[in-house]
């Protein structure tokens, strides 16, 4: 997989809020599927689906212990999204000046 696939799958990954929340939720450390399915109002299959999109974007990873599947955070791809939007900073932060600068001329004539 080349840097812009694994991206692509980060991003994908991430545009799911059920996604967004697992992973939330392993921020604090590793958690097992049925932990990780315990907020949702959704199946233990449907839950595990999700693990499985966050699995393949290498954002977790999961472990056997005994008879538990342990999901961990894996932080690689998320440092990799955050050096991704980090190039594009400066140009984003110009463009909100510059309608910040709009806005206020706007107002402005308004009054």
């Amino acid at each position: 997989m080349t840097k812009d696939d694994r991206l692509d799958a980060a991003f994908s990954a991430l545009a799911h809020p059920a996604r967004r929340a697992i992973l939330a939720h392993l921020s604090e450390g590793t958690a097992s599927v049925n932990a990780l399915a315990e907020p949702f109002d959704m199946t233990l299959p449907a839950v595990s689906k999700h693990i499985r999109v966050l699995e393949h974007a290498g954002l977790i990873s999961r472990e056997k212990d005994a008879q538990f599947r342990l999901c961990k955070l894996e932080t690689a791809p998320i440092q990799e999204i955050a050096s991704w939007t980090e190039r594009y900073r400066s140009i984003w932060e110009a463009r909100f000046d510059t309608l910040d600068t709009l806005l206020a001329d706007m107002k402005e004539n308004d009054t």
